[in-house]
Formats: structure tokens, C-alpha cells, sequence
């Protein structure tokens, strides 16, 4: 009998990592997550490991451990101390699989592919982006991977992921949405989003894609958009929202949603100006040929919204991830005090 393939999930415990898991032990490997979140495991080939994931750590646990293949779900901000600790990983295991992001990408080319231009080449850390800490963050870690003398890497980009962990709608989350749905209030969203290709999708088809490409020889060395390209916009996943959840919107200009739906920081002005009022129309065919994958075989975002807030709804402790915390109180009596200034006109 052919032996489980091992995998490590690091920083694995969340929305991306959750259905990665599930189509590795569909796949019959076995899965170790490490992550900060404390989750019990029912299945006998799934183990969770609580632990701070730092370099002590993971020279501790990796010492005397071997892996088929490790996803990186971590965000290494230091881009100095990036390359030591990816070295190491690669030293590890057959496969490493960085998680970049699709928000790399400069809003050039459409639609976005492997090869489109990023912001890091064309606008560089200049003006506002100057204080980027994600995306081009993620994209010199990619040039330090693409140099390494390593060869067992593969560089993933997904596009925002949502699942019962989490719900997106342009820069406002679960912990706006689903508040203001409970208490049947509205919600501001900004005009210049409105016709712009959102690269929103279900984190389980990214997740299944993930999966399979840890074992693809073709993806060895290669990047790739990961995530379904049913390339909705805004206006229409704010409609899809709509009627499912019977939640309503009212469209302002960008500038006063910054203002009262944000923090109004640099990295609120930089995902909103810098990538969600970019078109973000994405081409993923490259993945899916690699893949082996069937357009048919992704689930489209009505369907799986449809299922992720069942799932939801059967568990009172999610909901209340969403709605007993400081950030969705300050911003949801933000746009209450707008609301009650601005009736809407008969």
C-alpha cells in the first residue's frame, strides 16, 4: 500500500487553510495544521497544533521532521528575514507552496494573468504605496523565491476568499455585513467600484486547487491565480447579497466611504485605491490546466454564499465572531449617524 503523503499547513487554521485541509484528506494525505487558533480535529489524519509559528519553532518541530509538502499561509511583513525562513522550509519538504496574492497585480492588463505587470514593477513604492505592507510586500518576497537556488517552490495568488470565517463586500466584511443584516440597517458602498471586476470568490474552490497543485510536476517552479473566473462585479455581487440576504445598499462616492466606513488609514486608501477600485477581471486558465481542472467543477458565488451562511446560521458562536467586537461597533455607529443625516429621498 502506496504511503500518505504528509503536509504541513502553517498558519493553516483559517478560511484558506480549512478547505485545503479538507481536499488533502479527500486526497487521502495525511494533514498537520499549525496555527494560534485552539481547534480540535475528528478526523484521524487531521492534527491541529497550537503554537506561535517563529523561527524557534519552527527549527524545534521541523528538526526532526520531513514533509511530502508545506503551504505557507504566513505573511512575512520583514522582507529581510523572509529569505532565511524560506530557505529553511525548502530545505524541509519536496514542495513548498508560498501564498502570495492576486493583489500584486497593477491594473494594466485585462484580463489579469500570470504574467500581467505588477505594482512592484510599474508603480514601485512611491506616493501612498510607500506604506504598502501587503501587497507589494508579497511581491519581493516572490523575487527572492524566483532567485533562490531553490527549485521546490510554487507561488500561489488567491483572490479574496470568503467562507463562514469570513464575508466581503469591496473593503466592509462579516463584521459589517452581517450586524447591519441582523438589525435590518443599511449599508454604503462606493460608486467607483461598482462596474469593477471584483476577483471575490469561495475559498473552497481555491482551496481545491491549492490541493492540487502540490503534486503536480508542472506547477514546480511556476506561479498561479488560484480561484474560480466567474469575474462578477461589485454591482453585481452587492445584488447577488441582496437578494439572498435581503441586504440593501446605498452607492456614495469613494472619498466619504473612506471616511465613514473605514478607519480612513493609509491601508484602508491603499486596498481600496490600490486594488478594489482596480479590474480585477482574471484569466485562470493557466491553473486549470495544470490542474486538470473543469470549469464545472467550481462552485459560482451564489451557490456557495448560499451554503456558507447555512453553515453559518447553525452556529450561534460564529455569529457572534461578527458582531461582539470593537472595530464593527465603531464603524456600523459610523454609518448609522450618516444614515440618520441622510434619509433616503421618497
Amino acid at each position: 500500500m502506496e504511503e500518505k503523503k504528509k503536509v504541513l499547513l502553517l498558519a493553516g487554521g483559517g478560511t484558506l487553510g480549512s478547505y485545503t485541509a479538507l481536499e488533502l484528506l479527500k486526497a487521502g494525505c495525511s494533514v498537520d495544521v499549525v496555527c494560534m487558533e485552539e481547534i480540535r480535529s475528528y478526523q484521524k489524519n487531521l492534527r491541529y497544533i497550537r503554537a506561535k509559528i517563529d523561527e524557534a519553532f519552527l527549527h524545534e518541530f521541523l528538526g526532526g521532521r520531513r514533509y511530502d509538502a508545506i503551504v505557507d499561509f504566513l505573511h512575512y511583513t520583514n522582507v529581510k528575514e523572509f529569505p532565511r525562513k524560506f530557505d529553511f522550509l525548502c530545505s524541509r519538504t519536496d514542495r513548498y507552496v508560498f501564498l502570495s496574492s492576486y493583489r500584486v497585480y497593477a491594473d494594466e492588463e485585462h484580463p489579469v494573468r500570470e504574467t500581467s505587470p505588477q505594482l512592484l514593477d510599474t508603480v514601485g513604492r512611491t506616493g501612498l504605496l510607500a506604506r504598502d505592507t501587503y501587497g507589494l510586500t508579497k511581491s519581493e518576497n516572490e523575487r527572492y523565491i524566483r532567485v533562490s537556488p531553490h527549485k521546490n517552490w510554487t507561488i500561489v495568488r488567491p483572490l479574496i476568499s470568503f467562507s463562514r470565517f469570513r464575508f466581503d463586500l469591496v473593503t466592509l466584511g462579516g463584521l459589517h455585513l452581517i450586524p447591519r443584516y441582523l438589525a435590518g440597517k443599511e449599508l454604503l458602498l462606493p460608486e467607483e467600484a461598482r462596474d469593477k471586476h471584483a476577483a471575490l470568490g469561495w475559498a473552497g474552490n481555491v482551496g481545491m486547487l491549492i490541493a492540487r497543485l502540490l503534486f503536480a510536476p508542472e506547477a514546480e517552479g511556476e506561479d498561479f491565480i488560484v480561484g474560480n473566473d466567474e469575474n462578477l462585479t461589485w454591482e453585481e455581487i452587492a445584488q447577488i447579497y441582496h437578494e439572498v440576504m435581503g441586504l440593501r445598499f446605498r452607492w456614495v462616492p469613494a472619498e466619504l466611504y473612506l471616511q465613514v466606513c473605514t478607519g480612513n488609514s493609509d491601508g484602508d486608501r491603499i486596498i481600496l485605491l490600490h486594488d478594489r477600485l482596480y479590474d480585477r477581471e482574471i484569466d485562470n486558465e493557466k491553473v486549470r490546466r495544470v490542474t486538470h481542472t473543469n470549469r464545472e467543477e467550481f462552485v459560482p458565488f451564489r451557490e456557495a454564499l448560499m451554503c456558507e451562511l447555512a453553515r453559518l446560521s447553525d452556529s450561534e458562536e460564529s455569529v457572534k465572531r461578527f458582531t461582539e467586537t470593537e472595530v464593527s461597533y465603531r464603524i456600523n455607529r459610523q454609518m448609522d449617524a450618516w444614515f440618520a443625516a441622510h434619509p433616503q429621498s421618497e
